[in-house]
């Protein structure tokens, strides 16, 4: 039992209390002493570094947080996703209205970038639970005693939602900072051949503005959204996540236009590549390995730009030779082992002319879709009216749509004649001299020929004959007026 006589005497208190302060006011000194001397002898960055660490041994078993190090580089040679995902995330977590902020531009960039500095923490809150992020940088010299940065994220939190951090809220992280890059991404346009060179794509082609039918533009359109959408689909049938779009028909017809709407549309960059700057087959696995994913690979005017050596010309020289360009060399390019190195790319070849092509480039797997550029079409014609002018409708369109049925005319020709006025109807008249013009042209091309028949003895039903081949040629040359023919293989 607990009584008044086993209590300490008031002096025995004070004496213990006075020597307690005593020992404190010591240790504050001898600890004010070791401090002024770590800071003379050791390194900032180090000394932060060991102190976090004595402070953890201390307090970690009487706190209910608990702290994650995101460092900037996996064992200091390849960037931590967590980290660049943790960068690009924060900065649109920090107030504008803050006492102090770092901000940043790029040329190609629209908006202003907020970048967190040094010591930095930011509150961030998900299903309501409270985040702190710090951003931690410390300095060391290399043995070439250069000064080297080392920068890592801490991230802290209650330790009952540790469970919670690595199942919903870092990846939540991940995916959020992929979509901010989606948004602020400029799309870029990369040459690959004798020189590499890097541009902005400034382009302003987009399926509104492209003068193509509209089933072809849903069409095309609806089959790049199931590509992009199909990565476990071709992962689960073992395809490489890859799509080949074959664009044909006669210069002018909006080919190149094309290939940037779907960059714009995707926002996937642009390889352009130049065979002709090529000398062998390992250059090509070269190119290949240099371009990134979410990518477009275009190859124009494949049937000119070289001179590929026969399959079966091959078969007569050493096939294993790689010190020369070859179609093997192409076909292997396109669906063979070293086009796996890589997700989510399309590869478009242009033509002029189909019929040239080997059809060992076009068989399903290589050029999956066929698409027709064809000469313009009533519809393709209301699409370049309103780009240039405005125009929904107008009294002309029913004398041009005629006109279109009966002449061969291409986007590109209808855009010049529409740009060479700013009134409209000053545009559309000199549109349709211009394609009275180009049918006077031509029917005058066709009674030269007929009077050449003649000149060489040829009867009037083999001229009729003649005349409807040539009739039934120029339609299936036009596509059947469609707007374009789309072969699509699945």
């Amino acid at each position: 039992m607990f009584s008044l006589a086993d209590m300490p005497s008031t002096a025995s208190v004070l004496s213990a209390y006075t020597a307690f302060t005593a020992f404190a006011v010591l240790m504050r000194t001898v600890l004010s002493e070791l401090q002024a001397m770590a800071n003379q002898l050791v390194p900032g960055g180090i000394r932060d570094k060991v102190l976090s660490k004595l402070g953890g041994l201390f307090y970690c078993n009487f706190t209910s947080q608990v702290s994650l190090v995101i460092d900037e580089y996996n064992n200091g040679l390849t960037q931590n996703e967590i980290f660049e995902a943790s960068e690009v995330y924060l900065g649109t977590k920090l107030s504008p209205s803050a006492d102090r902020l770092k901000i940043s531009k790029a040329p190609e960039e629209k908006a202003l970038s907020f970048i967190i500095t040094k010591g930095e923490k930011i509150i961030d809150t998900f299903q309501g639970m409270e985040f702190i992020w710090e951003l931690k940088v410390f300095e060391s010299q290399n043995p070439s005693s250069e000064t080297m940065e080392h920068r890592s994220f801490e991230l802290s939190f209650n330790k009952k939602f540790r469970e919670m951090v690595f199942k919903s809220y870092i990846p939540f992280v991940l995916e959020r900072s992929k979509a901010i890059k989606e948004e602020k991404k400029t799309i870029k346009l990369h040459s690959l051949g004798n020189w590499n060179a890097s541009v902005n794509l400034e382009h302003p082609s987009t399926f509104e503005t492209l003068a193509i039918d509209g089933e072809l533009k849903k069409e095309v359109i609806e089959d790049l959204e199931r590509f992009v959408r199909r990565k476990d689909y071709y992962r689960r049938v073992g395809k490489a996540w890859k799509r080949g779009y074959l664009l044909y028909g006669p210069p002018g017809t909006g080919k190149s236009s094309l290939i940037a709407a779907m960059a714009n549309y995707l926002k996937f960059d642009i390889y352009d590549l130049d065979l002709a700057s090529l000398y062998s087959n390992m250059d090509l696995q070269s190119i290949l390995a240099t371009t990134k994913n979410r990518s477009i690979l275009v190859i124009e005017d494949i049937d000119c730009s070289i001179e590929l050596q026969n399959r079966n010309l091959e078969n007569t020289h050493n096939q294993g030779d790689q010190s020369q360009l070859t179609l093997s060399g192409l076909l292997n390019f396109i669906d063979g082992l070293w086009s796996c190195c890589g997700d989510e790319r399309i590869i478009v070849f242009t033509t002029n002319y189909k019929d040239r092509l080997d059809p060992a480039l076009l068989r399903p797997g290589r050029m999956d879709m066929h698409i027709h550029m064809s000469y313009c079409t009533p519809t393709g014609f209301r699409v370049l009216a309103s780009n240039y002018h405005g125009l929904k409708d107008h009294c002309s369109f029913i004398q041009i749509d005629k006109l279109l049925e009966e002449v061969e005319v291409t986007p590109a020709e209808i855009a010049e004649e529409l740009m060479k006025s700013e009134e409209a109807d000053v545009a559309l008249e000199g549109l349709i001299k211009f394609m009275q013009k180009k049918k006077k042209k031509t029917a005058e091309g066709d009674d030269e020929g007929k009077k050449v028949g003649r000149g060489i003895g040829i009867c009037s039903e083999e001229i009729k004959t003649v005349a409807q081949k040539r009739v039934v040629k120029t339609r299936g040359r036009r596509g059947g007026r469609g707007g374009g023919r789309l072969r699509n293989n699945f």
